[in-house]
This record gives structure tokens, sequence and C-alpha cells, in this order.
């Protein structure tokens, strides 16, 4: 049984089985493509992705939604800057992510959705608020929620009506608005920004609006599993829980509620407005995606993560010392990949515990009678493979010349060859089946 942390209960909740429900409905907040995604975004991304396969591993059918930002306040000044339409800086940005999420070996989507597809049905979503009284107009500004209408407003992240204008991410800010933490539904139309003529007025939809919008028009009012980051709790979920309860009238709009924590670096959380962000591209740059699956794994989902290079020379080097010992255990045992299934049995438990993947990877680290294929297999549930560098012609005619040294008793020279083959950047380990060579761990990316 899968027991997951539900954010809203605060408590861990146990999964309907894939018996009893086998279809399980998972919407992600996606990006706001206005600029290159740093690794903060990629920790939600890669757990979420890890999350959806394991599931499906265990049975379930998921169906995983992405929505896409591409029209925002962000997008339009990044486009001004630039002097571009919004259009061609969302797109390039989508593209960004798209080419980024596959270097990473994000690929359990079921579907994305940018929001400039779902404009019909924004202003539907928009108009059954309004009908209902919870929406409200400012003259040349746009339509407002008005959170004091909501009596169950903020029992997501535990905050009353009067401290909503806590958040920790983008508060509209409108002269006339009735609560400081009222959000704007539908903003009406400004010179050299993209406009739609609705039944609203001219105008582009609000940040929140969106994700209920798209949410609804693949999963109905309600569905199973929402996620994103914790900087997203507050406001941005707990407006998307007004929206669609007040607009339906059903509750609860979502069964769980998962929250990924904040990546920090050096301490502090990584943003672009505090400028301590390192873009997926830079960190690719450096180093494999493994390095950051596994550096994101050895943390549990919900606990912050400090980012900084130390932390990732180690992961490096967790990962080069683990195919190191894979690699000689297949040179010395070849039948050792054809064993037992089941030799890690914690492992599925750990798992089913809240997603405990720093428990479940430490077993694996720590299983010195697992077999060389147990071994690969569970790391490829993280998306994590093991390195298996070529070996240079050069070092491996380095390393026959040795061995033909070593049986003649030519110890001189046999260390000479050593010390050759250790230039090229390879250790050499003398084994029963023969030399087994392996290069320095700053040598496989």
């Amino acid at each position: 049984m899968i027991r997951i942390y539900n954010t809203l209960s605060g408590e861990k909740e146990p999964l309907p089985s894939p018996e009893e429900q086998k279809k399980i409905r998972l919407f992600v907040c996606g990006p706001t493509v206005y600029d290159y995604l740093h690794i903060g975004n990629a920790r939600t991304y890669i757990f979420f992705d890890f999350f959806a396969k394991y599931l499906r591993s265990q049975g379930y059918e998921v169906n995983y939604l992405q929505n896409i930002t591409d029209i925002d306040d962000k997008i339009i000044k990044r486009a001004a800057e630039e002097q571009k339409s919004p259009e061609a800086i969302a797109q390039f940005f989508t593209d960004a992510y798209f080419e980024d999420m596959k270097a990473l070996g994000v690929t359990a989507v079921t579907e994305y959705a940018p929001a400039t597809k779902f404009i019909t049905q924004i202003v539907a979503q928009v108009e059954r608020l309004i009908d209902k009284g919870f929406a409200y107009k400012i003259d040349e500004d746009g339509w407002y929620f008005d959170i004091s209408k909501d009596e169950d407003y903020g029992k997501l992240s535990h905050r009353t009506v009067e401290q909503a204008e806590d958040g920790t991410s983008r508060i509209d800010e409108a002269v006339g608005k009735r609560n400081k933490g009222d959000f704007c539904l539908w903003k009406f139309s400004k010179a050299n920004e993209p406009t739609w003529t609705t039944s609203l007025g001219d105008g582009r939809p609000g940040w929140h609006i969106e994700d209920t919008a798209i949410s609804e028009f693949y999963f109905g009012p309600q569905y199973e599993i929402h996620g994103g980051g914790v900087d997203l709790k507050f406001p941005h979920h707990e407006a998307e829980i007004a929206q669609q309860e007040s607009a339906s009238g059903l509750k609860p709009f979502v069964q769980t509620w998962i929250h990924t924590g904040a990546l920090l670096a050096d301490g502090k959380k990584m943003s672009k407005s505090l400028g301590n962000f390192v873009t997926i591209r830079d960190f690719l740059e450096k180093y494999p995606a493994e390095v950051l699956r596994l550096m994101i794994f050895k943390h549990h989902y919900r606990s912050p993560m400090d980012f900084n290079e130390v932390a990732a020379e180690e992961a490096m080097k967790n990962l080069s010392d683990l195919g190191r010992f894979v690699g000689k255990l297949k040179m010395i045992d070849p039948e050792s990949n054809l064993g037992d299934e089941n030799i890690l049995p914690e492992f599925n438990p750990l798992l089913d515990d809240d997603l405990n993947t720093p428990q479940a990877l430490a077993d694996i680290f720590n299983f010195e009678n697992a077999n060389a294929h147990e071994i690969e297999r569970q790391l490829l549930s993280f998306g994590i493979a093991l390195p298996n560098p070529e070996i240079s012609p050069k070092a491996q005619q380095l390393a026959a010349d040795r061995e033909l040294c070593r049986a003649s008793k030519q110890f001189e020279q046999s260390d000479a060859l050593r010390k050759e083959i250790n230039a090229l950047g390879y250790d050499i380990e003398d084994t029963p089946r023969g030399p087994f060579l392996w290069p320095h761990p700053n040598q496989q990316n």
C-alpha cells in the first residue's frame, strides 16, 4: 500500500490500490516560459516524473497533465526588453523547456496544455464565478476573485483571509481591491499586450485561472492528485482551490496535494529574483543528468535541498564508485546479472512509505550481496543509468602490454605502464579475469 503525505490534511494517507482505483489523474503546475529553467524547477519535475512512473510500475494508469503558462506579465516584460513579441518569447522558451526535460529524462507527462489554447475554457470559468457572486469588476483593471466570499479560503496553507497578503509569489496589486489577497481572474487589455476579445472584455487571463480551467477540461471538477513546488502552495494553489470549488460547488477539488521542498543555494532559496540560480543547461554542461537526479533523490522530496558544487562532485563520485563496482562485478562474475529479482526486498516498501527515496538509495549503495543486474534495475527506476564508459584503445593496449610484463615478471616496466594508464585518466585493478580499467570520475562526463 502506497502512503503519501497530503498537504491538505497534514497526514500520510493511503492511495487506493490499483484494484480499487486503477486510474489516477495527476496535475502538476508547469513552467512560465519567459526564461531558461533552473535546477530548482528541475527538482519538482524530476520528482513527479519518478512518481508517475513508480505508480505505473505498481499497476496504476496515470494520466499526467501539465500546463504551460505561455501568457504572463513576465513574458510580456521579457518581450519588451528584447523587442520581440510575447508569442515569440513564449515559443522559444517552451521549446527550450522541452529540450531540458528530454535531457533530464523527464518523459512521464501524458499531456502538455498551453494556457493560450484554453481561453474559451478560462472565460467560461470566470463567467461562472461572476454569476455565483465570487468575482467583481474593477474598471480599467480586470475581474477579481473575492476571497472573503469563500468560507474555506486558506485551508491548504492554513492562512486566514486577513493573512492572505503574505503570499510568497505573485500577489496582484490593484487599487480598488476589496481584500488585499484578492487575485485577478481576467486582466483588461493594455497597449502592446496580447489581447483576446471576450464577453469579459478585451484582455488576457490572470495567472491562477488557467490551471483550473485546464484541469477541469481534462479531468472534470474533481480529481485525485495535484503537485507542485512548496512555493506555489500559497497563494497559487490556495487560489486554485477557491476558484474551482466556488465555480463547481463540489469539494474537495483535489483529494491529495503533494509539494516538493525548496532547492536552496548555499542556504538561500534558489530563484531568478535573487540571482543565485543555476540553469539546467549550465548544470548539464558540467555533469550528466544522472548526477542531478541522484542529488535530488538523496533528499526526501518534502525536505529542503541545499545545492553546492561539493554536493554535485560527491554525487558524481558516488555514481562512478557504484558503476565501477558493478562493472568489476560483471567482469569477475559474468553470471551476476542473472540472479534473484527480489534481492532488495525492502526497496518497494520504502518507496511505498511516502516515497522514501533516500533510504531506498542507501540500501542500493550499501547492499554488498546484490547482483549487478538488480543494482542497475533499481537505479533505473529512478531514471539513473550507471556510467558505462568506453575505454580508449590506447589505454586497453597499455593494459595488455602491462599484463605481458607482469607475466614475465618485468615489474619495473609494469609499474611504468600503470603510470602511463593513470596519466590517460584511468585506474587499473588486477583481477582473476584480467585487468579492469575505470576512468577517474571527472573523466566521465
